[in-house]
């Protein structure tokens, strides 16, 4: 949902949610419920043409990744946890999610959280 309670649209394999401050397309895995999702990349275009790229996880999800790891051995047995464009939060769900993203807009954080696209 969006920061004012509406629903989204589908567009393709892309969830797209207008807010006053953006557009966001979320890339979420088909038939998946939108407000349990707890891994997924985002796509946000700004008013002034910028496009930004952010993997949002939960911090439930980081730790299940890691526990996983520790038994196949990968990311030096789930000691470390890295994504290049990473935002960790808190609550699963496509409206958590573009709460937090309509706040660091809202508190001048977005820029140094999300990886611009295009430079």
């Amino acid at each position: 949902m969006s920061q004012g309670g509406e629903p989204g649209v589908w567009d393709g394999p892309f969830y797209r949610v207008h807010t006053e401050h953006f557009e966001a397309a979320f890339v979420p895995n088909a038939g998946e419920d939108l407000e349990s999702v707890d891994n997924v990349d985002v796509f946000v275009d700004l008013p002034d043409g910028s496009r930004w790229s952010a993997t949002l996880i939960t911090h439930v999800q980081v730790e299940l990744a890691m526990k996983r790891w520790a038994a196949t051995g990968e990311a030096l047995g789930g000691r470390y946890f890295r994504v290049s464009d990473g935002l960790i939060v808190r609550d699963a769900g496509i409206g958590n999610m573009t709460r937090v993203l309509v706040g660091l807009i809202e508190n001048g954080e977005f820029a140094q959280v999300l990886q611009q696209l295009g430079e």
